[in-house]
C-alpha cells in the first residue's frame, strides 16, 4: 500500500535541490496535498557558500511552477509541531530532506542541531503519526571508502566521515540503529546528485553546472590535479546521479510501504571519472573539449573522495526495477532542457 495516499505529504527542504525535484514528481503523479518547509526568509543565517539573498530567490524560483497546499519556515514548523503534533493535520508520508548540506561548514553546534536533533524530532513525530518516514542521509558518511560502502553491513560505527557534514548525518544513522529505529524507517544515502533546481547551492553545485558556467564563460574547463599516485590527472571516479533518477528512488519507498525500511545507497551503481563527466558536458553543449588542470587546495586534500561507487544491488533487492539514465543522456538532457535556457523542473 502506498503511503501517499494515506494522508498528506510533508516534504522538509523541499525549496531545494531534491526536496523540489521531489514535489515535481509528486505533481506528475497527481499528489498537491503537500506541505513543503525550507528557509527562504532573508533574515535567516545562511550556512551555504553563496549570500542569502540569491540562495533564497533561486530556492524560491525552484517552487514556482510546482503545486503544493502549504508552505512554511523550517523553523516554524519545528516550533510548532512541538506545541501541537496535529498542527498541520494528518501525514501519510514524510520526506526529511532539509539540511545543511555544506561539505565545507565548521560549525558543529549548527549542525548538531539542524542536520542530527531536528532529524531526531521530526522521526519521532513521524513515527508517533505513524507516517512513513524517509529522510536523507549521504554517501558522505562512508568516508574515503576504505571501510567500504555497503548499505547492507551493520558495521555503522567503522564508518569514518571526512568532513562535519558527513559525520552529523552519520551521527543520526548510528542513533537510529542504537535506538532500534531504522527496521521502521528509510535513510537514503544519495551519491553524487546532478540536475535541475541546484542553481542556488553555491559551492556545493555539481561538477556539471559549474563546468557548464565555466565553458560558456571561458570555453576551458578547471578540473583538480589528482595528488595521488594511483589516480592519473581527471581519473577520480565518482558515482553521479541524476536527480530525475534520485527522486524516482526516493518516492519508490513510500509507494511500496511495506518495503522493509533500514539504509539504503542511492547511486547509478556506476563510477565514471571527471573526464567522462567533461566529455558528456562539452558533447551536450557542441564544443571541443578543452581542460586544465589546476592543484587542489590544501584544505581539501585529506578530505577528498577518490572513489564512490554505490553498491545499489539492495535497493534493487527492494524491488525498485526501473532502468537508470546513462550518465550522457543525463547531461544532455540538463544541458539543452534546463541549463541553456534557464529553465527550472515544471516550467
Amino acid at each position: 500500500m502506498s503511503s501517499l495516499s494515506t494522508g498528506r505529504i510533508l516534504v522538509t527542504g523541499g525549496a531545494g535541490f531534491i526536496g523540489s525535484a521531489l514535489v515535481w514528481a509528486l505533481n506528475r503523479r497527481g499528489f498537491t496535498d503537500i506541505v513543503v518547509a525550507d528557509f527562504l526568509q532573508p533574515e535567516k543565517k545562511w550556512h551555504g557558500e553563496v549570500p542569502m539573498s540569491r540562495g533564497s530567490a533561486e530556492k524560491e524560483r525552484n517552487l514556482k511552477a510546482l503545486k503544493f497546499a502549504e508552505f512554511v519556515e523550517a523553523d516554524e514548523l519545528r516550533a510548532r509541531l512541538a506545541k501541537d503534533a496535529s498542527a498541520f493535520g494528518k501525514f501519510g508520508a514524510v520526506f526529511h530532506l532539509g539540511a545543511c548540506s555544506a561539505t565545507t561548514e565548521t560549525n558543529a553546534a549548527y549542525l548538531d542541531d539542524n542536520n542530527l536533533a531536528y532529524t531526531q524530532e521530526m522521526c519521532a513525530w513521524s513515527l508517533a503519526q505513524g507516517a512513513r518516514f524517509i529522510y536523507a542521509s549521504s554517501a558522505a558518511t562512508y568516508g574515503d571508502g576504505s571501510a567500504g560502502m555497503d548499505d547492507k553491513s551493520a558495521d555503522l560505527a567503522s564508518l569514518q566521515p571526512l568532513n562535519l557534514y558527513g559525520l552529523s548525518k552519520h551521527r543520526f544513522d548510528l542513533f537510529a540503529q542504537q535506538q532500534g529505529l531504522l527496521p521502521r524507517i528509510v535513510g537514503l544515502k544519495y551519491f553524487n546528485v546532478f540536475g535541475p533546481n541546484e542553481d542556488h547551492k553555491g559551492d556545493m553545485r555539481s561538477l556539471v553546472h559549474k563546468a557548464y558556467e565555466q565553458i560558456t564563460a571561458t570555453g576551458r574547463l578547471k578540473l583538480f590535479k589528482s595528488h595521488r599516485p594511483d589516480y592519473k590527472h581527471g581519473e577520480q571516479q565518482r558515482d553521479f546521479l541524476y536527480v530525475k533518477d534520485a527522486v524516482e528512488m526516493t518516492l519508490h519507498f513510500a509507494e511500496h510501504a511495506t518495503t522493509a525500511g533500514g539504509l539504503y545507497n542511492l547511486g547509478s551503481g556506476r563510477a565514471h571519472t571527471w573526464l567522462d563527466l567533461a566529455a558528456a558536458i562539452f558533447g551536450a553543449m557542441g564544443r571541443p573539449a578543452t581542460i586544465e588542470f589546476i592543484d587542489m587546495p590544501e584544505a581539501l586534500r585529506d578530505k577528498y573522495q577518490y572513489f564512490t561507487r554505490a553498491d545499489i544491488s539492495k535497493l534493487r533487492g527492494a524491488g525498485y526495477q526501473r532502468p537508470l539514465t546513462p550518465l550522457a543522456d543525463a547531461i544532455r538532457d540538463y544541458v539543452r532542457n534546463y541549463l541553456a535556457p534557464g529553465r527550472k523542473l515544471g516550467a
